[in-house]
């Protein structure tokens, strides 16, 4: 809903294990995104899906909520991209350029 990201729509995953709920389910994004926190994979640092954190009562709409709320507000804590998180710091303005740029070229046109 934020920008450099709310020009665009994203596709994404949740996959589950045989194990769910004991086992995490893996987020991982399928639309490109230039954002501190997703790799060139589409791997997501989400702290909620890891095994370290992870409580069986938690459920896939709060694991999606939490997605959301990560690619709307990069943590400079929860990063996988260390370059993209150097320059979100040190150039805000060059960084949401090219994640406005990146949004436009790879994303999906919103539903209305």
């Amino acid at each position: 809903n934020n920008p450099p990201y709310n020009t665009g729509a994203f596709r994404f995953e949740l996959t589950f294990s045989p194990n769910h709920p004991l086992e995490p389910p893996c987020a991982t994004l399928r639309t490109p995104i230039y954002h501190p926190s997703v790799d060139l994979e589409g791997r997501v640092c989400q702290p909620l899906t890891t095994h370290g954190h992870w409580e069986p009562a938690t459920r896939a709409i709060q694991v999606l909520q939490d997605l959301l709320l990560q690619l709307d507000s990069p943590d400079p804590r929860r990063l996988l991209r260390p370059d993209v998180a150097r320059e979100l710091q040190e150039r805000p303005e060059e960084f949401r350029r090219r994640a406005e740029e990146h949004t436009r070229l790879h994303a999906e046109p919103r539903p209305d």
